[in-house]
């Protein structure tokens, strides 16, 4: 299968496997350290082929994925759950399989810094997903239905916001 846009990694272990089941090129941040000359150039991907964000399901993977996503607008997010893509002491995307990546790529949402709120924080609060007994596991499931990756209520919320996902298409799930 070949993917147009080009996929923005972590490491090399990452560009391997996802090489080994897909025709992709990708772009390396090498860490959380993000160069000027790196974010230019993953600038000029997305202007010329589309820009495909796939970090690793933790801390510092979610780190990277901001700073892309607020210097380079549009590009498009990939997520795998943290249960997916782990060993017994690692987490990353070289240690998903190829259903799982491919689910991950298939579902695909776009970062646009400039959205508008299409969800009030008293709708967020008023579903539960903040300040209740169950709220942890209420953001789990709407997380998880929304493929929108691990986050703590202010993540989510930004993210709801980012994809546009509103009170009615929660509330169907809940």
């Amino acid at each position: 299968m070949k993917i147009k846009e080009i996929i923005v990694v972590e490491g090399k272990n990452d560009t391997k496997k996802l090489q080994s089941f897909f025709d992709c090129d990708t772009i390396e941040t090498h860490g959380s350290c993000l160069s000027d000359w790196t974010l230019s150039y993953i600038k000029k991907a997305k202007n010329s082929r589309g820009v495909i964000i796939f970090t690793d399901p933790d801390g510092p993977g979610e780190k990277i994925r901001s700073i892309i996503n607020e210097k380079v607008n549009g590009c498009k997010n990939a997520f795998i759950k943290k249960s997916k893509a782990h060993t017994s002491k690692k987490v990353g995307i070289e240690h998903a399989n190829k259903e799982d990546l491919f689910e991950a790529l298939n579902s695909l949402m776009t970062y646009d810094k400039n959205y508008q709120e299409v969800l009030s924080y008293s709708d967020f609060l008023e579903l539960g997903l903040n300040g209740k007994v169950d709220s942890k596991s209420k953001r789990l499931l709407v997380s998880n239905h929304f493929n929108l990756g691990s986050c703590n209520a202010k993540t989510l919320y930004k993210r709801l916001n980012m994809f546009e996902i509103n009170k009615e298409m929660i509330e169907e799930i809940l």
